[in-house]
């Protein structure tokens, strides 16, 4: 969607709002031997508490609140009484509806210590997310963001999940444009002012081919590799865009 109104953007704004605290609680009881469905049930009751929705369970029938993925998973998983593990990287991804309005951010988090490898793809990917929000500007073309997050990625020593792009947002999950983490010659559309996109780079250790689990929703990477998830939504302005899934 575009913003036009106030009204509009005061809405997203609080759907941006309610992301971030969810994540924020996730984040801070991330731990050893926490399972995956305690840390659903956290943002559950954040949504719950703030008068939201889960917006995968309201569009596509996700069978929980959230997408938890653990290690070689990339997207969508699904939580369960999975237990974590010292030194896994674990990607929180939290999408809300409230009033109409829908916001989407992701994010890797260590758990406990983890090796230096993983480390160094946890800043890549933040590395490749702030270059991507620096190129959606008003005027600026659509793949230059794409161009933004696998140079990054690429200078690191990564590489992008090509498969996978953000989307815009706004009143459903997916809206146009796909958002690609690659540059795409295609992908020419000028960005307008008040776009509301979901950037999320998707950087790998391996190959960044991926594949489906047999549950329908999973996926991960197609060697087994470590993968990490970094995302916001954001609104395009003429300068910096409006973060509005910031801490």
């Amino acid at each position: 969607m575009s913003v036009e109104t106030r009204e509009e953007l005061l809405a997203l704004k609080e759907a941006g709002r309610i992301v971030r605290a969810a994540l924020d609680a996730m984040s801070e009881a991330v731990a050893p031997r926490v399972t995956t469905a305690t840390l659903d049930g956290i943002a559950e009751g954040v949504l719950k508490a703030e008068g939201a929705r889960s917006a995968p369970r309201l569009v596509y029938g996700f069978p929980a609140a959230t997408c938890i993925s653990v290690n070689d998973e990339v997207v969508h998983g699904i939580p369960s009484g999975r237990r974590l593990e010292e030194g896994d990287l674990v990607t929180l991804d939290v999408t809300v509806e409230k009033e109409g309005f829908m916001a989407d951010a992701a994010v890797t988090v260590p758990v406990g210590r983890t090796d230096s490898a993983a480390r160094a793809l946890l800043a890549a990917a933040q590395r490749a997310l702030s270059r991507a929000l620096a190129a959606a500007r008003a005027g600026a073309r659509l793949n230059e963001i794409g161009r933004a997050v696998s140079s990054s990625a690429r200078r690191d020593g990564f590489n992008v999940v090509r498969e996978l792009s953000g989307h815009g947002i706004g009143r459903t999950i997916h809206e146009p444009p796909a958002v690609p983490n690659v540059y795409e010659r295609t992908a020419r559309q000028r960005l307008n002012r008040g776009l509301v996109l979901a950037i999320e780079p998707m950087l790998t250790s391996g190959s960044g081919r991926v594949v489906e689990d047999a549950d329908g929703w999973t996926v991960r990477t197609a060697d087994g590799a470590l993968a990490v998830h970094a995302e916001h939504t954001i609104v395009v302005t003429e300068g910096a865009p409006l973060v509005l899934t910031a801490a």
